[in-house]
């Protein structure tokens, strides 16, 4: 079952109202849309934004019932700019992203991103793209590979790991997930342990093969540049590597001083600028995470858009 995590979070840090323009730019369930769409009645508009087609046609149903105002466009986020300036919704009050791969893909064998059940190694948030992870692991070299896994895995056997799955392959190219994921726990030799060994290479190559950190870096700019001034940008993600992309780029465009060298001092940062609303992530309350255990990785961060 899907549910969206901090829900009441995303609305408050977002600063949700009657009559404001809003963009979801990861759209996945509809459930942010939803509340948002809501609390910013009697006229207030969404756009929402997915690369997933089965996730734009699955929310054009269950938004059906706010008429005109909602939109969706069938997108990677990295677009956003673009798509908000086509769809009418440059300065906008508020942009929302909600990082990483929903219940909904999860929970489809079929799409391959989970080893609970056995399904193809496929990963694609957009089924029309070429690039699968069994593309991936049945052909990188052992050092590409090895290094993809560290990288966007964090994974401290990445070279075993990879190392196993390239002598496997040699007689059986990889298929499914679960084949897949029993070479890697064998690899990486952590029984019994908090997550599956399965887990961090798994996070790995769905992010490459969605190019997920190269569209978050564009989604940020895009959606920093769609804000009017005073406008907010709520941002949760789901593991280390995404909340400190998103913390350093709020980071670079809040102004900071710096010392010349002449004496005195002055303002600079990246534009537009930023006002940081979080100094820390926001975390889900115990008892969201009681309820919704996948919420428990959640981390939100938020800035608002000075000028």
């Amino acid at each position: 079952m899907h549910r969206s995590v901090m829900l009441r979070q995303v609305l408050e840090w977002t600063a949700v109202r009657p009559g404001g323009r809003y963009i979801d730019a990861t759209l996945g369930g509809g459930g942010h849309a939803e509340a948002i769409l809501e609390a910013s009645a009697p006229d207030g508009r969404l756009l929402g934004i997915d690369a997933d087609p089965d996730a734009i046609a699955r929310c054009r149903g269950r938004l059906a019932r706010f008429g005109g105002r909602f939109d969706a466009a069938h997108a990677r986020f990295g677009r956003l700019a673009d798509i908000a300036g086509e769809r009418g919704f440059g300065g906008a009050d508020g942009v929302l992203m909600d990082l990483g791969v929903s219940s909904f893909q999860i929970d489809e064998p079929e799409r391959g991103f989970s080893f609970r059940a056995d399904g193809p190694l496929d990963m694609r948030m957009n089924p029309a793209e070429p690039l699968t992870a069994a593309d991936l692991v049945n052909t990188l070299p052992e050092a590409d590979l090895a290094d993809l896994i560290r990288r966007h895995g964090e994974e401290p056997a990445a070279r075993r790991i990879a190392r196993r799955i390239v002598a496997r392959r040699q007689t059986v190219p990889f298929r499914g997930t679960a084949d897949l994921a029993a070479v890697i726990a064998a690899a990486a030799g952590r029984p019994g342990g908090r997550i599956h060994p399965a887990t961090r290479t798994f996070q790995a190559l769905r992010i490459a093969v969605n190019r997920e950190l190269d569209e978050l870096d564009d989604g940020l700019r895009g959606a920093l540049d769609a804000l009017r001034a005073g406008g907010r940008m709520t941002v949760i993600s789901f593991h280390s590597l995404e909340d400190r992309t998103v913390k350093h780029f709020f980071r670079a465009h809040q102004p900071r001083s710096e010392a010349l060298a002449e004496g005195g001092e002055r303002w600079v940062n990246e534009a537009p600028p930023v006002r940081v609303l979080t100094r820390k992530p926001v975390e889900p309350d115990e008892a969201e995470t009681a309820e919704n255990p996948r919420a428990r990785s959640a981390r939100l961060r938020a800035a608002e858009r000075t000028s």
